[in-house]
């Protein structure tokens, strides 16, 4: 495309939008409609940011969360058990897992002190938190744990077993 062209397609735009805008100041309740939508959009944009306390509290009864804490996402433990974690996502995903990221350079000071009550979990030390859908501690490690051991534990449990039970006839 040429500047000439460039230009004409510039000149054009700003055309379209001041016609558009004129339109609207004429028509409050249009404008008011158009501000107030767009303001919606921009809101729904922007990304909340939740405390792990929140994400938590928003995952009970929904999701069972493995918790992965470091001190940043370049700790060996840490990038281990996510090399771990990628071989096994659709099996992560049929047992309704939210994997967590909770890195300690990122992390409030509240954040920070609710993983050490709730959890015992101390910076800058690694640790894996196998959270169930009730929000109780179902396996906790310092060490990466492989996504079998993870399982069998799931597996065992009766909300899962009942999860089982339930889509075992659709499988077939």
């Amino acid at each position: 495309m040429t500047f000439k062209g460039a230009t004409r397609r510039l000149a054009a735009s700003f055309a379209l939008v001041s016609t558009l805008l004129d339109y609207l100041m004429k028509r409050p309740f249009l404008f008011a409609f158009a501000l107030f939508g767009g303001l919606l959009f921009l809101t729904a944009q922007t990304p909340k940011v939740r405390s792990v306390e929140q994400t938590l509290r928003a995952s009970r009864w929904q999701k069972r969360v493995l918790l992965l804490a470091a001190p940043t996402a370049a700790q060996a433990d840490f990038k281990h058990q996510k090399t771990l974690l990628a071989a096994a996502g659709p099996a992560l995903a049929a047992r309704d897992f939210l994997v967590l990221d909770v890195l300690y350079n990122q992390l409030t000071e509240a954040d920070k002190q609710f993983l050490t009550r709730k959890f015992g979990i101390q910076p800058p030390q690694f640790a894996v938190v196998l959270i169930g859908k009730d929000g109780g501690v179902k396996q906790k490690s310092s060490q990466p744990i492989p996504p079998a051991d993870l399982f069998g534990t799931v597996d065992q449990m009766p909300m899962r077993r009942e999860e089982m039970r339930r889509t075992k006839p659709r499988q077939q």
